[in-house]
């Protein structure tokens, strides 16, 4: 699975967030659905043009931003 062919941004959708390829649902909003204790299933259910590889990928784009975050501790 390449997260590079599954989540996209796009200035002109959603204000530049990162999507799933092809529709106007954010990583943002798939994270916050796993959460609140949605399974896979339940979003696939509810968000058919879903696959459960976009819910890996917008996985794998969540731990890649935090990867390259930066935290300091301030004493």
């Amino acid at each position: 699975m390449n997260r590079k062919r599954r989540i996209v941004v796009d200035r002109k959708v959603l204000a530049g967030k990162p999507i799933i390829k092809g529709t106007r649902i954010s990583v943002e909003f798939l994270l916050d659905l796993l959460a609140k204790g949605w399974t896979h299933q339940k979003i696939l259910e509810n968000y058919p043009q879903l696959k459960k590889t976009d819910i890996q990928a917008a996985l794998k784009y969540a731990a890649e931003v935090l990867k390259e975050e930066k935290v300091y501790s301030i004493a």
